[in-house]
């Protein structure tokens, strides 16, 4: 998906060949969900005979300064890309137009030929992304809500470890907020996170000065290097996690260390545990978290054998109830399972509260894990697996010590039973 590099190639490519050169002909798709805000007709009319006089970027946005208002922006969203013909520009998967295909492509949202017959186009197959005429596109939203611009604001070292200490949220989701800082997407987020040997899941607030100024250094060079080599990622360094990020988890290694898959901010985020770790508190904590998951492992497989304690009879429906009230499980130790029905309504809750920001300027961030599908499904059935066993031990585990109170409680009855008997017959 397009993110900082590759909106900067597009603009830069804009900017070499397209300025000081009038629009004579312009094609606005019928598209209201790409198009916002205005008519085709009204938008053709409003840039025809104008000369593009410069190409701006902020974040993941870029827009045009023509002679005179309104001019175009672009809200590139996931497949947004530029296309000048007989000109590369860059690729990137689900975007990229074939030199074979028709031209302009049947994707195409904004066309315009120049006066010298140079064509210009701006496409989008997933129809995300979002194209609009303003007076000032700096100053209104999306673009005015945006933080510093990850390449052309840069943050000194202290503006950066102060922002940063302020902030208790793991550092990947903030690094995905573009009001905090704009630019920055999933596979940027995942780069520099590696490259700055940083757990995504680290709170932000409890980075190091070192750390900061590491993380800081390597979001200036991943980016930098991205659009030296024009955001072609096939020209990317061999040592980058980005090449692995979409293989299947078991499969995906960099320099020979595995790379792990988790959920942060939304995202399927890609890390190497050998070298990402959680410091400080966090890593306390873990460890005090895997002790405690270890020992409830370990205690759930004890044999839970006669200790010799009497059970009183008159105990042994108080003994069963309490047993049936843990954990709301019913007789016989059977936890109630969430119906399919409802898990599917909680998974389709999730994902429109993730679909809920497709209008937002990171737009990179719209889809449950697209690019990640089949790594989001492992994980998800890894863990649906995990809880049901864990159900059906703790099933087991009730029903044995429910079986047992009542095992007891009747044994004394019948030897007291029998004493009494004998007592009689004396």
């Amino acid at each position: 998906m397009p993110e900082l590099p590759e909106v900067e190639a597009a603009r830069r490519a804009i900017e070499e060949n397209c300025v000081g050169k009038k629009i004579v002909k312009l094609i606005i798709a019928d598209d209201p969900k790409v198009i916002d805000g205005v008519s085709a007709s009204e938008f053709e009319a409003s840039l025809l005979g104008k000369t593009i006089v410069s190409a701006h970027r902020k974040g993941k946005n870029m827009w045009l300064r023509l002679d005179s208002p309104p001019f175009p922006s672009f809200q590139f969203g996931m497949a947004g890309a530029v296309y000048i013909k007989g000109v590369a520009v860059t690729k990137y998967k689900r975007s990229a137009v074939k030199d074979t295909d028709e031209w302009p492509s049947k994707y195409s949202k904004f066309f315009v030929e120049l006066d010298d017959g140079l064509e210009m186009s701006f496409t989008d197959k997933r129809r995300f992304a979002k194209v609009r005429l303003l007076k000032d596109p700096a100053s209104v939203a999306p673009i005015s809500d945006l933080g510093p611009d990850a390449l052309l604001e840069p943050l000194t070292v202290d503006e950066f470890t102060k922002s940063l200490s302020k902030k208790k949220i793991a550092i990947k989701a903030l690094l995905l907020d573009q009001s905090f800082i704009s630019g920055i997407g999933n596979w940027v987020a995942d780069e520099v996170l590696y490259q700055a040997r940083i757990h995504p899941l680290q709170i932000s607030a409890g980075l190091s000065k070192e750390s900061c100024a590491t993380l800081l250094k390597c979001i200036k060079e991943v980016i930098e290097k991205a659009i030296e080599v024009g955001a072609d990622s096939s020209q990317f360094p061999n040592n980058w996690i980005f090449h692995s990020r979409e293989k299947k988890p078991g499969k995906a290694f960099v320099d020979g260390k595995k790379i792990d898959f988790i959920t942060v901010g939304g995202r399927t985020t890609a890390y190497v545990p050998e070298l990402q770790k959680l410091n400080g508190v966090q890593s306390a904590k873990a460890v005090v978290k895997q002790k405690k998951q270890t020992s409830k492992r370990k205690g759930s497989e004890d044999d839970d054998g006669d200790n010799g304690v009497d059970v009183p009879e008159s105990a042994v429906e108080e003994v069963t109830e309490n047993v049936k009230s843990k954990g709301g499980r019913k007789p016989g130790g059977q936890g109630a399972k969430p119906s399919k029905k409802r898990t599917s309504k909680e998974s389709d809750d999730d994902d429109s509260e993730h679909h809920a920001g497709d209008d937002d300027d990171d737009a990179d961030e719209l889809q449950a894990g697209d690019d990640d599908d089949d790594a989001d499904e492992l994980q998800e059935t890894k863990s649906g697996k995990a809880d049901e066993l864990q159900e059906t031990k703790s099933g087991k585990a009730t029903k044995n010590k429910q079986a047992k109170a009542v095992k007891t409680s009747k044994e004394k009855f019948t030897s007291q039973k029998s004493k009494n008997q004998k007592k009689k017959a004396k």
